[in-house]
């Protein structure tokens, strides 16, 4: 668990229904940094639909419908036939992928950590240190995007919420 990046949402609402396009923009950015360890089609087309709506050229039903694919693509992930935790990375992407286009921007943030660290070999998740590097990434992340450096167009107003110094 990242507690700065959860402190963090707290503090600025993200759970709100006013943060959904902020939510939506965080967990597209911490999932295209898993992208490379998609395996299925359909996780990577579901994360091309999260650009695609975030950058309003999708609507909200496609948005829906792709959340819905995942759910299940994500659920029924066969994993691959490595033995050196490759399987728990993409199974753990496609997890953060499903999470992301649900809005579950938090939960998407620790899959794809979860993935990234996986992506070291199985043995990395038993030393919490090694997921530092991608927890201070997605803290600075969300301070940028609270900042405004990527607030989608359709986003309301984020300056009520300012990120810690």
């Amino acid at each position: 668990m990242n507690a700065a990046l959860t402190q963090l949402a707290a503090d600025c609402g993200l759970a709100s229904d006013a943060q959904t396009p902020l939510r939506l923009a965080f967990g597209l950015a911490c999932v295209q940094r898993v992208r490379h360890l998609l395996e299925d089609p359909e996780a990577i087309a579901g994360l091309d639909t999260l650009a695609a709506f975030t950058a309003g050229m999708v609507d909200a039903a496609t948005l829906a419908d792709a959340a819905e694919r995942l759910k299940a693509v994500a659920s029924h992930h066969r994993g691959s036939q490595s033995l050196d935790g490759s399987a728990h990375a993409a199974v753990s992407a496609t997890y953060a992928v499903a999470n992301a286009l649900a809005g579950r921007a938090l939960e998407a943030a620790n899959y794809a950590a979860y993935a990234t660290v996986y992506a070291y070999g199985g043995y990395a998740v038993q030393d919490r240190s090694t997921f530092e590097p991608e927890h201070q990434w997605q803290v600075q992340a969300l301070q940028r995007l609270l900042a405004g450096a990527a607030t989608p167009p359709s986003a309301p107003s984020l300056a009520a919420c300012q990120p810690p110094a």
